[in-house]
């Protein structure tokens, strides 16, 4: 018989926090400053909430925003006596999107501005419709993870780690097939095959965001300094300036 193990029934966090508040009360058993004592606390409880807000009520239907309101992370909610069907619902998806632009690829947001439900609820979903060789170029979600299911053709695809190592993580995705792109990581998808290709994603955000790379940084509004792009990707000036001067398509 092995002797029983003292595990901890509280979740990771909870018991991070449980240590910082004995470390916290034996700082002060001993005299040392409040200030100190005060100081490990608020790393604590900062712990605690550093994660999106769960909804504290059934439902949050997103409304406009009274005028001169205060910020708030989310919408203002619609009283949850007056919801309705309408509120959670959103037709259209079988649609394609047009993907005669650009870059091939045309995305059909599900966020909260499009379901008003979705609003604190912690996520939504897109469809991706792809041109022959068409692609979803490199860009990030600053506030979701990816999970991206191939309904037809077959994408390339693939997200680049951070720094250092920068590597690459790629993989051809057939129909049927899914790949998930971590919460900020640069992301692509491009169309391979010779017919047509569609997917849905989902993201963990009512509102993930996008940041397309070659927009934000050579189509950003006013331009970067043209000598910073040179030194930071090596390239002569007069090219900087030249891919300033296109249209880059707004991928989102």
């Amino acid at each position: 018989m092995f002797p029983m193990q003292n595990f901890s029934p509280l979740p990771p966090t909870q018991r991070i926090v449980k240590i910082v508040r004995d470390k916290t009360l034996a700082i002060m058993k001993k005299g040392v400053s409040f200030l100190v004592a005060v100081a490990l606390m608020a790393l604590a409880s900062s712990l605690v909430s550093a994660s999106d807000p769960s909804p504290l009520q059934d439902t949050c239907v997103a409304i406009a925003e009274p005028k001169n309101a205060v910020f708030v992370n989310g919408k203002f909610c619609k009283n949850p006596n007056l919801t309705v069907a309408e509120d959670f619902f959103l037709s259209g998806l079988d649609k394609p999107g047009n993907t005669s632009n650009p870059v091939g690829s045309a995305v059909t947001p599900v966020n909260v501005a499009q379901i008003a439900g979705l609003n604190t609820l912690g996520i939504s979903a897109v469809r991706i419709d792809y041109a022959p060789y068409g692609q979803n170029p490199p860009h990030t979600h600053p506030r979701a993870t990816e999970i991206l299911t191939v309904l037809e053709g077959t994408l390339l695809v693939g997200f680049v780690t951070s720094n250092p190592e920068n590597r690459l993580i790629s993989k051809v995705l057939y129909k049927g097939d899914v790949f998930v792109f971590p919460v900020g990581l640069i992301h692509f998808q491009f169309n391979i095959g010779h017919t047509n290709a569609v997917a849905i994603a989902a993201l963990s955000s009512q509102n993930p965001g996008v940041i397309t790379i070659a927009k934000a940084v050579f189509g950003s509004n006013p331009a970067i300094n043209p000598d910073v792009l040179s030194r930071a990707f090596q390239l002569d000036k007069n090219v900087v300036e030249y891919l300033q001067s296109r249209f880059w398509w707004p991928n989102n």
